[in-house]
């Protein structure tokens, strides 16, 4: 059970720091999804001050063939960083850094122009330059690729997933009219650095995970990009100039940098274009998911001594070294398991290990679900009940979800049984329908489900949405245990994305894996203010020196000489930007941190989309429901108050009233106390430091004990769960041998079969 709640102040979501943030000091982050781009801006305490999204379209003309825009992305991420800068009411000049994040999507550019190309299917089309990471489309070329056993395979996860970047550009050159001798090549998140600074900057992050890029001295690697690899796959442009289309090699004629390092300041035209200034610096950009990552994992929370591990108490929480081992999960559609690492760690069908993509000399491990969110979703679509279910879902204007963890709820009470775990104990969910990425790694993978009878009610469909949200519990236990197999000392699991609002997933992902789940204070926005943590990074020294000089720095100067750039208002602000109503496809949503972070002394904002802070209550009830314990009997806070809170953006959230005074009431101390030190410090640890002040408070469900009836339940169904993957490869295995073997050798085609 959760051990805590706000009251006790075990694992506060809110924060109240004993002084205020530093004045006129603030950092951008930058998101681009799939679907849509995202800004933030934080101010020096980590509290995001605004919010802003614009959706982005992406185009399948044919299947498999996934393509997106960079001038529409670029444009989308302009308009959302200006109204969050406008809605904070936040002078630009005081905007010190700036962070980005994209998914890994290929972008090609034209070596001359620096224009976008077409990438296909439609050739004639300039403006679709993006090979979306979803696109399928070099199944061949990736095949290739995999076939020569490169030792740069090693670091992926022993072969190169159709999602990388690599057998895109193969394709490209085999099926574009003119070749790619006029390209040059960019992981998206690169691509936004290459547009805000106009260098040619690369990330480790991008370039290790996503195109086979070996940092120095990896496998003997003195120039990063292997020619006697590129040579074999046939790709001898991407060798020509010193590997000039991939970004040139790292202290010759490239440069490469870590999260966060400084790569430039904003050029005049992207300053522009932001409303932004030119001493704005730019930190090196990560691929989004290793944003939730930095966001997310240096949470402050305080967990039962039986549960903390000697790295994350007392002075050992303040070094890069503590960050090993923290497992962010960051799940939406599908998740993503990121863990750091001192030393390589080599796991079965996980990506990487991968050195210096966060931090030098650290290795990182990608692990991954292809479907959780969707999963869910999945699940409900198919059954026959799904019509009623939204039905009373929404007479009871409750979401799916929480409809159908109520009706657990009852079902219990209905059938008299201990909990939901003993409700499903003769569920058996394999839920693998889109194939496995870890740790089993194969794409033929896929669902079996043990248990159904004829039933089709509203409550047949909740214990099976419960099997789903065990299975995905149970395969994250596979993949920590394998990740732990190799080497990885997994001590918690840092959550974040939507499925942190679901109780009943966050106690089974605890009670499967043993590990204590941590929520962070910004579940939607936990990868935008990863970003924003990566500008923080970049403008270090400039706030420093800003600071220790009472606010006349160079930066100062400079500033004084090109306030023209930007057009401000009478107040020092900048002048609104477009209108979401003038531009259909927009929508920007912002909300104003600062009440909830220092306990109602609100800064003036100005704009009209300030706002209150959303926030979505955790209900308590019962503990596989919701992810806190029931009130202690003596209390600050009312007995019906909703206590426990995480801090949500949008549409999906609701609106705590009063719960400022109920912070300033608890008369709460910081967590954690951070130390401003004005000398310079390594890269990692910079980054480690920012983190840890700026994360803010976090939620911890830890794990019930191991004899409780729960615990063992799961237990015994988790070796059941293995056995269900286990036998269906086994399986297909068996029927596939036969098949061959009565066709001769060879399976043929329908019609060679019809000719024979």
């Amino acid at each position: 059970m959760s051990r805590t709640n706000l009251t006790t102040r075990k694992s506060s979501f809110f924060n109240t720091p004993q002084a205020a943030p530093q004045p006129d000091v603030y950092y951008a982050g930058v998101d681009v999804g799939t679907g849509s781009a995202r800004a933030c801006l934080i101010d020096t305490n980590g509290v995001i001050l605004a919010l802003a999204e614009k959706p982005i379209t992406r185009h399948e003309l044919k299947p498999n063939y996934i393509t997106q825009s960079s001038t529409e992305i670029w444009d989308a991420i302009c308009f959302c960083v200006k109204h969050v800068v406008r809605d904070a009411g936040v002078n630009p000049e005081h905007v010190f850094g700036i962070g980005f994040d994209a998914t890994c999507s290929l972008v090609a550019i034209n070596c001359d122009t620096d224009e976008p190309e077409a990438v296909g299917p439609d050739f004639t089309d300039k403006k679709e330059n993006i090979i979306l990471w979803m696109d399928h489309r070099a199944e061949a070329e990736t095949d290739e690729i995999n076939a020569t056993g490169d030792p740069c395979l090693k670091y992926v996860g022993g072969t190169m997933s159709i999602e990388m970047e690599l057998p895109k550009m193969k394709w490209l050159k085999h099926h574009r009219p003119n070749g790619i001798n006029d390209l040059k090549f960019y992981d998206l998140a690169d691509f936004l650095i290459h547009k805000a600074t106009g260098t040619e900057t690369r990330s480790f992050c991008s370039t290790v995970c996503k195109q086979g890029f070996l940092p120095l001295g990896v496998e003997g690697s003195e120039t990063g990009w292997s020619e006697k690899f590129l040579n074999q796959i046939r790709l001898p442009e991407l060798v020509e100039n010193d590997f000039a289309k991939l970004g040139g090699t790292p202290a010759h004629t490239g440069t490469w940098k870590s999260a966060g390092e400084v790569v430039g300041m904003l050029t005049e035209k992207a300053a522009e274009q932001l409303g932004l200034t030119t001493e704005c610096a730019v930190g090196s950009g990560v691929i989004d998911a290793y944003a939730g990552w930095i966001g997310t994992v240096a949470a402050k929370v305080e967990v039962p001594e039986k549960w903390q591990h000697p790295n994350t108490v007392g002075d050992a929480s303040t070094k890069i070294e503590s960050a090993c081992g923290r497992l962010a999960a960051v799940a939406g559609t599908s998740t993503c398991h990121i863990a750091m690492s001192k030393d390589p760690h080599f796991v079965k069908g996980v990506w990487g290990p991968y050195r210096d993509v966060m931090v030098p000399n650290y290795w990182l491990a990608e692990g991954g679900q292809s479907l959780t969110g969707q999963l869910l979703a999945h699940v409900i679509a198919i059954h026959p009940a799904a019509r009623e279910l939204a039905h009373e879902a929404e007479q009871s204007n409750l979401s799916k979800f929480d409809f159908l963890n109520l009706t657990l709820e009852n079902l219990i009470r209905d059938r008299d049984v201990p909990s939901v775990v003993s409700l499903a104990k003769h569920w058996y969910f394999y839920g693998d329908f889109h194939g496995n990425r870890s740790p089993i790694a194969d794409p033929n993978m896929r669902a079996s489900i043990i248990g159904q009878s004829m039933d089709t009610s509203v409550n047949d469909l909740a214990i099976q949405y419960y099997a789903a949200c065990e299975f995905i519990a149970q395969q994250t236990r596979q993949i920590v245990e394998e990740m732990e197999k190799s080497g990885h000392d997994i001590s918690y699991v840092f959550m974040s994305g939507g499925q942190c609002r679901n109780g009943l997933l966050m106690r089974l992902l605890a009670d499967c894996t043993g590990k204590p789940v941590i929520v962070p204070r910004y579940i939607d926005a936990a990868v935008v203010f990863g970003s924003a943590i990566l500008g923080a990074v970049a403008a270090d020294a400039m706030v420093q020196e800003h600071l220790s000089s009472g606010g006349r720095s160079r930066r100062t100067s400079k500033l004084a000489s090109t306030r023209s750039q930007v057009n401000l208002d009478a107040h020092g602000v900048p002048e609104r930007p477009p209108s979401p109503y003038t531009q259909p496809t927009a929508s920007a949503s912002t909300a104003n941190m600062a009440g909830l972070a220092y306990g109602g002394a609100v800064p003036a904002v100005a704009g009209a989309g300030s706002g209150v802070p959303h926030m979505t209550p955790m209900h308590e009830e019962t503990d596989y429901f919701n992810q806190s314990t029931a009130k202690p009997k003596s209390s600050a806070v009312d007995s019906d108050s909703e206590d426990e809170q995480t801090l949500s953006f949008g549409s999906k959230s609701n609106v705590q009233k009063g719960v400022n005074q109920k912070i300033r009431d608890l008369k709460l101390s910081p967590l954690t106390h951070s130390k401003n030190q004005a000398e310079a410090k390594a890269t990692g640890e910079k980054l480690w430091e920012l983190m840890r002040q700026m994360t803010g408070p976090g939620k911890v469900i830890v794990p019930s004990d191991d004899s409780a009836p729960e615990r063992q339940i799961l237990n015994a169904k988790y070796k059941i769960f293995l056995e269900q993957c286990e036998s269906q490869r086994r399986f297909r295995k068996s029927v596939d041998e036969v098949e061959k073997s009565a066709y001769g050798g060879k399976v043929p085609s329908r019609a060679e079969a019809h000719k024979a």
